[in-house]
């Protein structure tokens, strides 16, 4: 928009230059002529005889002559010269005589308002400018010379009246260039500012591109680490408890308990079948489809519970609130990497699952009476082993996509606690 004003304005102003150009290369030849036509019209009135008629058609006749000079001369220099205020003089000096001779040739003279500013320096332009008002004057006084005491009044008077129309004109004329000059810089300045913000806006689309494509890659990333570590957290999980009961009922002599372990295998067997289903649609837990995550955590811990054989509580605190689906998949999930993690390795006699609703937060805390560990030590000892599972990482991985955070205290022999803060996020209805 702003380029598009700026060439309106260039192109009003280039018309504007053009007819002015026209006007000073034939303006002269149609003011000497209607002159001419004037001072035909009205030769009677101001007695115009056959010397005087004689005198009109010499010094028009050398007025053509100059125009046509100054039409060749005008090419080479078109500013303002010696040349130029050569050509003005002559052309004053041929319209005050002109005048002298009938009035109406004032229309003449008339030009040299037009083009003094564009024909004469800048120490000449008033004198040429007091020179046509002379001129003028003394046409609109009744022509020269002034005729008695009334006539010089008169013509004073005239000549009063120009020159101060010449001093308020060259004012507003002065004051228009200013503020034309002004608004063609302004108008300069916004066009560059209009290519800056065009150079900025296709930098920012390239940007913007980028940024696409870096989102692009980092999300299949992301998806990629959220796959593996629910497949880790489900499948997986799933197929090794699967094998702890099969391995189980392969050592136990006594038939019953033999028959237990394959029926608890054969029960881990179609819920890692159900989870690797959910997973193939949305990657959502089952145990959320059907439930709130308090009654889905409760039914994990007991189920927990039945297979360890160990003594496990769950326990809700504050008011409960149904949480966004990211939210209570995360804190499921980590649950059950919690009791997982329980099971393989505390070997725990008691354990503790709360979930609490405080303010803008729930929190997740399971605690164990097992043997503990050293937690600036784990790190090592799981790389020795060569485990390659997620564990502690994973859930502060999970917690730190939703802008929660994994904190984990321990020591050997005294027990485990985990705690899980993520920001409590409302079910959309």
């Amino acid at each position: 928009m702003a380029r598009t004003g700026a060439e309106n304005a260039a192109r009003a102003g280039t018309t504007v230059e053009r007819r002015w150009a026209v006007f000073h290369r034939w303006g002269s030849f149609a003011l000497l002529g209607a002159g001419l036509l004037f001072s035909t019209a009205t030769s009677r009135l101001f007695g115009m005889d056959g010397p005087r008629w004689a005198a009109v058609g010499a010094l028009a006749a050398a007025a053509v002559v100059l125009q046509l000079w100054w039409l060749a001369a005008a090419r080479d220099r078109p500013g303002p010269s010696a040349r130029s205020a050569v050509y003005y003089g002559v052309r004053w000096a041929l319209a005050f005589a002109l005048t002298w001779l009938n009035p109406f040739f004032a229309t003449y003279a008339t030009a040299g308002y037009y083009d003094a500013e564009r024909l004469l320096p800048r120490r000449l332009r008033w004198p040429g400018m007091v020179a046509t008002a002379v001129t003028l004057a003394g046409s609109q006084s009744g022509g020269f010379p002034p005729r008695g005491t009334t006539g010089m009044v008169v013509f004073g008077g005239l000549l009063t009246v120009h020159l101060v129309l010449l001093v308020v004109l060259s004012r507003v004329a002065a004051q228009e260039a200013e503020r034309a000059r002004v608004q063609a810089a302004a108008i300069e300045e916004l066009a560059r500012a209009n290519t800056a913000l065009q150079q900025a806006l296709a930098e920012n689309a390239a940007l913007h591109a980028q940024l696409l494509v870096q989102a692009r890659e980092a999300g299949v990333a992301d998806e990629r680490t959220r796959m593996a570590a629910e497949i880790h957290d489900t499948i997986a999980q799933g197929l090794a408890g699967i094998v702890t009961q099969l391995q189980a009922g392969a050592t136990t002599p006594d038939p019953a308990a033999a028959r237990e372990h394959l029926d608890r295998a054969a029960d881990l067997a179609r819920l890692s079948l159900g989870e690797a289903r959910r997973s193939v649609r949305n990657l959502s837990p089952a145990a959320l489809e059907h439930d709130t995550l308090p009654g889905a955590l409760r039914k994990t811990v007991a189920e927990w519970r039945e297979r360890t054989g160990v003594r496990a509580e769950f326990t809700v605190t504050g008011t409960v609130e149904e949480l966004h689906g990211e939210i209570a998949a995360t804190l499921l999930r980590i649950a059950q990497e919690a009791l997982a993690n329980a099971a393989r390795h505390a070997r725990a006699t008691r354990l503790g699952l709360t979930l609490s609703f405080i303010d803008d937060e729930v929190v997740l805390d399971v605690r164990d009476d097992g043997r503990g560990f050293d937690p600036l030590a784990l790190p090592a000892a799981s790389a020795r082993a060569g485990t390659g599972g997620f564990g502690l990482a994973g859930m502060r991985a999970r917690a730190e996509r939703i802008a929660g955070s994994v904190t984990v205290e321990s020591e050997p022999g005294f027990g485990t606690a985990i705690s899980a803060r993520v920001p409590l996020v409302r079910h959309e209805r």
